[in-house]
């Protein structure tokens, strides 16, 4: 069952211990007691350094552990309490840290002829954290595997059959790793460009998380075949909901939202032509709030977050909000951040980057 809200908080402060407590301004410490929930993301300060930040629901700033270079994408492991950002494409760097104390975080970079793509996810004990990242000269999508009993130490890889993967999950279970590949090429040397718009290559593979084979992967139809698959989640039937950004004329109005369970077929929600638009052919994050069955997305481009039914695919609301970005369930409905500082109506003065994490609720909830 998921735990209420107040019992996430209550849980974060007790493995924390007196002594992060203590370390944290009165201020912090104030809004961490009156916290619903706790989160992480990635901030750029307004000296220009990047830090991740722990945040509490209202928005106000706990903690910050400095990086050595822009994030983007976040993972926790209930099980064990770490947290990791993970470095921008085509950045080569993972902090992991334990957002509960002020230990010593781990780096690790990934191998030189790889780069990470910003998202990965820990295997349901904690002992696995499994990151997307980009085989360049190669042109392949990959799954590097860390071993997280052992400093975080490179152990294997798998293929995600498709290229340009970005984010990952893993099934409750553990047995499955849950891939959006968004099918456009990169390559370092050429920074961000998109190398292969007109022969994009866009799925959403599962793969055997023992042995790296693949179970299904699921092509993107070919008249959407500019639609890139880039953020997926689970709900609380271990259905999957992806998320995706389209690369085709702008007057197009793609499906963006969508769902599937193994052995179906992709279904693609059909949200009204005017949330379409509202979200400009890009969401930019995808979370579910398993206890109420509710799907929420958002979008920078066009400044809206928008929440749907997870059992009926109803739009039930939209929000403006000017560079939305990160999205994460909170007691009623989600948290959202904004690049522009904003924090659930709170803001502060630093840019929060695309993901936001939920921190204190257990994982699969």
């Amino acid at each position: 069952m998921w735990r209420s809200a107040a019992i996430d908080r209550r849980s974060f402060v007790k493995a924390a211990g007196l002594g992060f407590l203590a370390s944290l301004t009165p201020r912090a410490l104030m809004a961490l007691e009156r916290a619903e929930a706790v989160y992480a993301s990635g901030i750029r300060a307004a000296d220009g350094s990047f830090a991740v930040a722990t945040v509490a629901e209202s928005g106000e700033i706990i903690d910050q552990v400095a990086l050595p270079a822009r994030a983007h994408g976040m993972a926790f492991s209930a099980a064990t309490g770490k947290t990791v950002a993970f470095a921008r494409r085509p950045g080569t760097y993972a902090m992991i840290f334990d957002p509960r104390n002020k230990g010593e975080p781990v780096v690790i970079s990934s191998r030189e002829d790889r780069h990470f793509y910003g998202h990965g996810a820990f295997s349901p004990d904690g002992r696995l954290l499994y990151a997307s990242e980009n085989d360049f000269d190669g042109n392949r999508g990959m799954i590097g595997i860390y071993n997280a009993t052992d400093r975080f130490t490179r152990i294997g890889e798998f293929e995600t059959y498709g290229i340009g993967p970005h984010d990952m999950t893993v099934s409750d279970d553990g047995r499955l790793l849950i891939v959006a590949n968004g099918g456009i090429e990169t390559h370092p040397d050429f920074g961000r460009t998109k190398l292969n718009l007109g022969a994009m290559q866009p799925s959403l593979a599962l793969i055997d998380a023992a042995t790296g084979a693949l179970v299904e992967k699921h092509v993107l139809p070919a008249q959407w075949s500019a639609l890139s698959t880039r953020h997926v989640d689970l709900d609380s039937e271990g259905r999957i909901w992806f998320a995706c950004q389209y690369e085709g004329h702008r007057n197009d109005l793609p499906p963006l939202v969508g769902h599937f369970a193994k052995g179906e077929d992709l279904f693609f929600i059909d949200l009204p032509e005017e949330t379409t638009r509202r979200l400009a052919n890009y969401v930019g994050a995808i979370a579910v709030n398993r206890r109420e069955g509710l799907v929420g997305v958002t979008s920078p481009k066009g400044g809206a977050s928008v929440t749907i039914d997870a059992r009926t695919g109803e739009v039930l609301a939209e929000t403006a909000v000017p560079d939305a970005a990160g999205i994460a369930p909170a007691k009623e409905g989600f948290a959202v951040s904004s690049y522009d500082g904003d924090f659930r109506s709170t803001r502060s003065d630093v840019a929060w980057d695309q993901h936001i994490v939920r921190i204190s609720q257990p994982a699969r909830a």
